[in-house]
């Protein structure tokens, strides 16, 4: 988890997107609405550039956002090569990238 401190929000039965539609008990958004709240936060904070989002906090070349995910524990590193993600997209790409690589292990150990 992150190591900042985030305030607890409770869901109002309103979408938090500023669309007013009533929402379901324990929701923020609408179905897809959170998508539509980001990309408007991002066009009007940042001119809808993920560049100037991590350049304005801090983040580009030098000093790496997925980096730090990792290094925080929020990321991880897959362990048969340098693909970095949450957890769930690990696994994903596991089954993928390397699903090759996990057969012929299994079938070099039932040799």
């Amino acid at each position: 988890m992150t190591q900042k401190s985030l305030p607890h929000l409770t869901p109002t039965g309103t979408c938090w997107c500023g669309c007013a539609k009533k929402v379901g008990t324990g929701s923020f958004f609408a179905p897809g609405h959170d998508k539509v709240a980001e990309a408007a936060l991002l066009a009007v904070e940042y001119g809808s550039s993920i560049a100037q989002l991590l350049h304005g906090h801090g983040y580009g070349p030098g000093h790496s956002v997925s980096a730090r995910a990792v290094s925080e524990g929020v990321w991880l590193t897959c362990p048969a090569c340098d693909y970095v993600g949450a957890p769930a997209s690990i696994a994903n790409h596991s089954k993928k990238a390397h699903a090759t690589t996990i057969g012929e292990q299994a079938q070099g150990a039932e040799r």
